[in-house]
């Protein structure tokens, strides 16, 4: 028995009709015949001498041979697909995915992507919408924007701004509310996508930083940071907005921060990539387009005034 390798084609053959233990389902993933395939299959137990699939009435079962082959066959091909993405992946300069989460995407992405679109036509933009943390290899991801406490080990990770949170609301509701004593009375809205935090970065946290007694938020509460600045955009009530997401809506005058007073969030967004990918033509410009963006929303709130959190 030689140990020259067999025809990759033959080897293909084996793997898909090992993989879905039927002939006729392997050649249809392949676009080839059952004959075509089978033949395929036959050479490869000739060249190795030994039979890999036992032919039963309507199905088809691994032989011993079969059972040792077939997972180094399965590896091997996953290996070279990831090998052939990933190569594909580093020589394209024209496409960029993006992933971040949908409050993120909705708030700070998506309103700014036109003038991007206009000043980099060349680069074809995707972006997945998502708080699942993704895996630049297995899900294709070039650029991720993640926030929290996290440290991307092993990643080239860039912190864009630190987040901060302070109580945000439409004019009308301003002029109702010019106190943060008569705060108090408001319709309280609750952003619970910061829950995890620790220390918490909530109602109660920034009362207790302002000095005041706290109390318990008798407004609606939503699990995406979009949609509890979307209601308070509607003038549903005060909502305790995060710079990141409400910093085109505060440039603009659609809400206001009429307090000046805020707490750190103690977290930050940061833009992340593999290490050694940050120069890579499309992710460099879209790292510098997203620095640039950011650092227009420092005068808008260069006069906030930070005040530390008080234990409860």
């Amino acid at each position: 028995m030689s140990d020259r390798l067999p025809p990759l084609t033959a080897l293909r053959a084996f793997e898909a009709a090992a993989r879905h233990m039927s002939f006729q389902k392997a050649a249809a993933e392949l676009n080839v015949t059952p004959a075509a395939l089978s033949f395929q299959i036959k050479s490869l137990e000739e060249h190795l001498g030994a039979a890999l699939f036992r032919r039963l009435n309507r199905a088809v079962e691994l032989t011993e041979a079969g059972a040792t082959l077939a997972p180094g066959c399965r590896d091997g091909f996953s290996a070279l697909s990831a090998a052939w993405t990933a190569t594909r992946r580093a020589l394209d300069s024209s496409t960029l995915t993006v992933t971040a989460g949908p409050a993120f995407t909705a708030k700070w992405l998506a309103p700014r992507l036109y003038e991007f679109a206009q000043a980099h036509p060349e680069i074809e933009l995707r972006f997945t919408a998502s708080l699942r943390l993704m895996d630049f290899d297995r899900d294709e991801v070039d650029v991720a924007i993640r926030f929290g406490h996290g440290a991307d080990e092993g990643l080239y990770s860039l912190p864009l701004a630190e987040e901060w949170v302070t109580p945000m609301m439409t004019p009308t509701l301003a002029e109702r509310y010019p106190t943060i004593e008569s705060l108090r009375e408001a319709v309280l809205i609750v952003d619970q996508s910061i829950d995890f935090l620790d220390p918490a970065t909530d109602w109660a946290a920034w009362f207790r930083a302002m000095g005041v007694d706290p109390v318990e938020p008798h407004g609606p509460r939503f699990s995406q940071g979009d949609h509890a600045v979307d209601a308070a955009l509607a003038g549903v009530g005060v909502v305790l907005g995060r710079r990141a997401l409400v910093i085109k809506d505060l440039m603009e005058g659609r809400l206001v921060a009429p307090y000046g007073k805020a707490v750190s969030a103690g977290a930050q967004f940061r833009f992340v990539c593999r290490k050694g990918a940050e120069d890579k033509p499309q992710i460099k410009v879209f790292r510098e387009w997203m620095l640039a963006e950011t650092a227009k929303g420092f005068e808008t709130t260069a006069k906030m005034q930070m005040v530390p959190l008080v234990p409860a």
